[in-house]
C-alpha cells in the first residue's frame, strides 16, 4: 500500500460543508451511547466467564485508567479528577490493586499479556513509589509476555526524570505525552503551560532509557490558533521526531463538558479555519516523512504502525492503533472499558464511587453492551476501514457467513454519493477509502453503522466529523 502524495488528501470545501455533521468517533461499535446503563455485577460476571469459556486461549491487553492531574486542561475531554488529597489516591490504588487481583482470578492464568496501557488523567500524577507498587500489582496475577507492549501517556510539566527511570526500570518501552500546540497564547487559553525545551529535554531522556516509540499529541481547532503559530509547532515537531504522532480534533461540548466554557467560543477557529489547520498539519507530517495511519494518527514510515497497515495486521481498540495480535481487553479503574469479543463493560466513572464498590467485595462494572452477531460483523467491517482502509468484501463474507452485498445493500446504497464525491471506491471485492475520503473516515464509516440510522436519534450526541 503506497502512500499518495500530499495533494491527495486535499479535500474540496464543498464536501466538507456537504458532509460534516455530527457522528461518532468509533473507538467502538456500537457507540458508547448505544450502551446499557444498570448492567449488574452478576449480569458482568457472566459475560466475562462465557467470553472466558470461548477465549481461554486468546492473549490478553490490560487498561489501568489513572483519573487524577494538578490541574485542569480547558480542552479535556477524558474522565478526569483535579485533586492534592494523598489519602484519595492511596484508596484509589488500593481499590484498583484488589480489583486487578479480582478479575485476574476468573481469568485462565496461562493467558499471556500482549499489551499494557496506562491512561488518565495524569499517569505521571503517581510518584516513582506508586508507579511501582501498580506495576507489580499487574506483574502478580498477570503472565506478561517479554515482548509485551507496555506504555503509558504522561505529561512532560509533571514528569521527572527520576520517574522515567522507573517506569525503564518496570519495563515499559512505549510513551505518549501531549503537546497540543507549542504557541504561548494558545497554551494560556487552554490552561496547558509547556515549554518546547522542558518537552525536549524529556523526549530525549526516554530514547536514552531505550524507549522503543516516543509518540506525541497534537490537536487543531483550538483557541486563538493560527496558520502561523500552528506552522511554527509543526516545525519544532520535525526537530523532536516522535515516532507517532495523533492529530485530534477538537471537540466544543461544553454542555457535556462544563470546564469548556472556559475557553471562549470567540476565540475559536472557524470551521474553514480549522480545516485548514488540518490540511497544514497533514502536508507537513507527509513532507517530514510520516505516513497517514488513519483519521487522526501518523507514524513514521518505517514504525510498526505502517508496517502492519501495509501488511494488513494493523489493529484498533480503546487504547488507539495497535499491531497486537487478536486480544480481549480488560480494564481497570474509574469509567475504564473492558472490550470483549462479545461485551463492553465500563465501570462506574465517579472517582468515590469506583473505590465504593470495588470496597463492597465485586466488580465495579456499572454499565455496558453484549453484542449479538450483526454488532459483531458491522465492527469487524468499521474496524477495517479505520485500519486497513479497505473492505475485503470476499473475506468479511466467509469469515461471518454471508453474501456482503446482499447483506449490506443498505449500506452500500449510502455509500453511493460518497463513491460519487470520490471519497470510495467500490468493486467486486471491495470497499476502499480514497485519500480525500480518509479526511471524512467517520463518514464512511457512518454508512454501516445500524444504529445512527435509527429515526430521530442519528447524530444527536455527537460531535461534527471535521
Amino acid at each position: 500500500m503506497n502512500q499518495p502524495s500530499r495533494d491527495a488528501f486535499r479535500i474540496p470545501r464543498e464536501l466538507i460543508a456537504r458532509y460534516n455533521v455530527a457522528g461518532p468517533r468509533y473507538t467502538s461499535y456500537p457507540t458508547a451511547p448505544e450502551w446499557r446503563d444498570g448492567l449488574s455485577v452478576a449480569q458482568a460476571s457472566l459475560l466475562i466467564e462465557q467470553n472466558q469459556l470461548s477465549r481461554a486461549d486468546v492473549p490478553i491487553s490490560l487498561y489501568v485508567h489513572i483519573p487524577f492531574c494538578h490541574r485542569l486542561c480547558w480542552f479535556c475531554g477524558c474522565n478526569m479528577w483535579v485533586t492534592s488529597r494523598e489519602e484519595l489516591v492511596a484508596r484509589y490504588l488500593e481499590a484498583v490493586c484488589v480489583e486487578i487481583e479480582r478479575l485476574a482470578a476468573r481469568l485462565n492464568p496461562k493467558r499471556e499479556v500482549v499489551q499494557i496501557h496506562w491512561g488518565g488523567g495524569t499517569p505521571t500524577f503517581l510518584n516513582s513509589r506508586q508507579l511501582v507498587m501498580l506495576f507489580e500489582a499487574i506483574a502478580r496475577h498477570f503472565r506478561i509476555r517479554s515482548d509485551a507492549e507496555i506504555s503509558l501517556e504522561l505529561h512532560p510539566s509533571v514528569t521527572s526524570h527520576e520517574q522515567l527511570d522507573t517506569l525503564a526500570q518496570l519495563g515499559f518501552n512505549r510513551v505518549s505525552m501531549g503537546i497540543q500546540d507549542f504557541d504561548e497564547r494558545v497554551q494560556a487559553a487552554i490552561n496547558r503551560p509547556q515549554g518546547f525545551d522542558l518537552t525536549k529535554r524529556l523526549i530525549e531522556r526516554c530514547r536514552e532509557l531505550g524507549f522503543i516509540s516516543v509518540n506525541t499529541d497534537l490537536m487543531y481547532g483550538l483557541p486563538y490558533q493560527s496558520h502561523e503559530g500552528f506552522d511554527t509547532t509543526l516545525a519544532l515537531i520535525e526537530q523532536l521526531r516522535p515516532d507517532r504522532i495523533a492529530l485530534f480534533n477538537y471537540a466544543h461540548v461544553p454542555w457535556l463538558k462544563a470546564h469548556m466554557r472556559m475557553i471562549k467560543e470567540d476565540t475559536l477557529p472557524s470551521p474553514d479555519e480549522k480545516l485548514g489547520l488540518f490540511e497544514l498539519a497533514i502536508d507537513a507530517l507527509l513532507k517530514q516523512g510520516y505516513r497517514y495511519i488513519g483519521m487522526d494518527h501518523f507514524a513514521t514510515s518505517d514504525n510498526e504502525l505502517s508496517v502492519a497497515q501495509i501488511n494488513g495486521t494493523l489493529r484498533r481498540n480503546f487504547m488507539g492503533y495497535t499491531t497486537c495480535s487478536d486480544s480481549d481487553l480488560y480494564a481497570f479503574g474509574p469509567s475504564s472499558i473492558s472490550d470483549l469479543d462479545r461485551a463492553y463493560l465500563q465501570n462506574h466513572r465517579n472517582v468515590n464511587d469506583y473505590i465504593r464498590l470495588v470496597s463492597e467485595g465485586d466488580l465495579a462494572v456499572v454499565r455496558g453492551l453484549e453484542l449479538n452477531e450483526d454488532d459483531r460483523l458491522r465492527r469487524a467491517v468499521i474496524n477495517d476501514l479505520f485500519c486497513l482502509l479497505r473492505v475485503d468484501k470476499v473475506r468479511i463474507g466467509q469469515q461471518f457467513g454471508i453474501d456482503f452485498d446482499g447483506y449490506f445493500a443498505d449500506a452500500l446504497a449510502r455509500l453511493v454519493p460518497l463513491r460519487d464525491d470520490g471519497l470510495v471506491t467500490m468493486d467486486e471485492r471491495h470497499v476502499s477509502v480514497t485519500p480525500q475520503g480518509q479526511i471524512l473516515l467517520r463518514n464512511v464509516a457512518m454508512a454501516f453503522d445500524a444504529y445512527y440510522h435509527r429515526g430521530e436519534r442519528a447524530g444527536s450526541r455527537f460531535s461534527k466529523t471535521v
